[in-house]
């Protein structure tokens, strides 16, 4: 399993953090939350990192923002919906390609428990 115990240590932060708030909060609630989860475990994380986009050799203009870059490896979506769907899923894939890292994962912290999806490119 590609980064398994990076994995394990960002679920159970998420995990703790959604036991402790539950569902209900906008995602920047979670995110902030998460932030003071991985601070509290050193886990190494950067919020909402531009991932630049190219076509045929030219950067873009525009970019992406992941919500976390976890272990200088691991992009991180938060989401806080009744689910989560292929467009999320999509959404993460998307992030995958343009960066070049070859693990996300998309976590959802609007539903009773918490919700989670390893993304591998």
């Amino acid at each position: 399993m590609l980064f398994k115990s990076e994995s394990y240590s960002i679920i159970g932060a998420s995990l703790e953090v959604h036991n402790k708030l539950g569902q209900g909060f906008l995602e920047a609630i979670y995110q902030e939350a998460l932030s003071i989860e991985f601070d509290l475990r050193h886990i190494a994380y950067q919020r909402e990192v531009a991932l630049d986009i190219t076509y045929k050799g030219y950067t873009l203009n525009k970019n992406y923002y992941a919500d976390f870059l976890c272990y200088e490896q691991i992009i991180l979506e938060l989401k806080a919906l009744t689910a989560i769907n292929h467009e999320h899923e999509a959404q993460i894939l998307n992030y995958l390609k343009a960066s070049g890292y070859k693990l996300g994962i998309l976590i959802n912290f609007g539903e009773p428990s918490l919700k989670f999806k390893r993304m591998i490119l």
